[in-house]
């Protein structure tokens, strides 16, 4: 910059190198482009929208945009009676339905101050670990066929549907179970029901060294994945991860043996937890946790043998109403914690019924956990959060 006379200044763009230099230098200047994976793409569980800003083709910034499934459920709440608001919380996550039932049925009883029989409460303990199962073997079988490998996909879907069986034996649903009810089950066991969900659970353990031997030895696997997608742990507690993912980041913290609710605190439930937090620790810990989910029904199994005939719920009036006030439930849901926050009125339907949905916070991790990365990348880390898109909606 010069000074001309009168004061006046004259800007000038000086450029740096001259000849091939300088245009070689023009050539090589790169813009921060915008990328939309999604709403409908092929890298994304479902309808999710992450819009990417890129430098080349490493990620500046990452914004997940949720709310392309959104049902109101939580509204719906409001004008439905505690026995039909069952049908609509089990399809937030629909790879977890009765772990979703189950919360909304404790919030309840809490409320009612209700006690539940002991068939009940181990029925229920035995069903929520079968679903957690049938939860994990979904990703530890999507996971890798995001990656290149279908194979791992036909043996987890082959012991799905071995579990399957009993659950839609004793329910009738292979999604939506509907089998909670508040003050307990639907109805009993069938008869024969606990030897077939034994002979299910064992032939599942039996099976599962056939996904780890596909899978853990796979050089593409262990490239795509180790040291991919590290989420240190202050990150996990400021976003309130929680679940397998903060369990692959260090965080020692299961609600099933930490704060126990149905028969956990008579289960040794043990915590799998791992310290690199990155995509294959996360896949590590999913697949521990099948086997610790496995041993746990066995122990259930064994105990619904031991208790003597009983009732399997509680007898309710026709119009069920929760005195006024207000309570928390959570549950160690397949994908985290899961919140459910029930105030009422003294009506027959609830005031308020707030959910916390374990999925909604795995995602919002995404904005501090994909900038950095490379787009080739992104699919991997994405694979490793384990959500489902209703779930995070709702």
């Amino acid at each position: 910059m010069t000074e001309e006379p009168e004061g006046r200044f004259r800007e000038r763009v000086v450029g740096i190198g001259a000849g091939a230099e300088a245009v070689q230098a023009r050539e090589l200047a790169t813009e921060d482009m915008v990328l939309n994976i999604g709403p409908q793409h092929p890298s994304t569980h479902g309808v999710l929208r992450l819009r990417l800003t890129l430098d080349g083709e490493r990620i500046v910034s990452a914004e997940p945009i949720i709310g392309y499934m959104h049902r109101g459920a939580e509204k719906l709440f409001e004008v439905r009676d505690y026995r039909q608001i069952i049908v609509l919380a089990n399809r937030h996550d629909w790879l977890s339905a009765f772990a979703n039932e189950l919360g909304v049925v404790i919030a309840v009883e809490r409320m009612l101050g209700m006690e539940v029989p002991q068939r009940a409460i181990w029925a229920r303990t035995l069903l929520a670990e079968l679903n957690r199962v049938l939860n994990h073997l979904m990703f530890l079988g999507s996971y890798p066929l995001e990656l290149g490998a279908i194979t791992p996909l036909f043996y987890a879907f082959r012991e799905r549907e071995t579990l399957q069986h009993v659950m839609e034996e004793i329910s009738g649903g292979r999604m939506h179970y509907m089998f909670n009810r508040v003050g307990g089950l639907k109805e009993d066991l069938p008869y024969g029901w606990l030897d077939r969900a034994s002979g299910a659970v064992a032939d599942v353990r039996r099976r599962l060294p056939d996904i780890e031997q596909l899978i853990a030895g796979n050089e593409i696997f262990l490239a795509r994945t180790r040291g991919v997608g590290v989420l240190d742990r202050e990150t996990i507690m400021q976003y309130g991860v929680s679940g397998p993912i903060a369990r692959a980041s260090g965080v020692d913290f299961d609600l099933r043996r930490d704060e126990p609710y149905l028969a956990y605190g008579e289960l040794p439930v043990k915590v799998v937890t791992r310290s690199a937090g990155d995509c294959h620790a996360r896949f590590q810990v999913l697949l521990e946790q099948v086997k610790v989910s496995l041993d746990l029904a066995d122990a259930c199994v064994e105990r619904l043998r031991q208790l003597p005939p009983g009732p399997i719920n509680q007898r309710l009036p026709k119009i069920l109403k929760a005195p006024e006030g207000h309570t928390y439930a959570w549950t160690e849901s397949p994908l985290g914690l899961n919140g459910y926050y029930l105030v009422s009125r003294g009506e027959k339907t609830p005031w308020r019924l707030k959910l916390r949905s374990a999925s909604f916070n795995n995602v919002q991790v995404l904005r501090e956990l994909l900038p950095g990365n490379l787009v080739a990348d992104m699919v991997a880390i994405l694979g490793s959060m384990f959500f489902v898109v209703g779930d995070i909606d709702k």
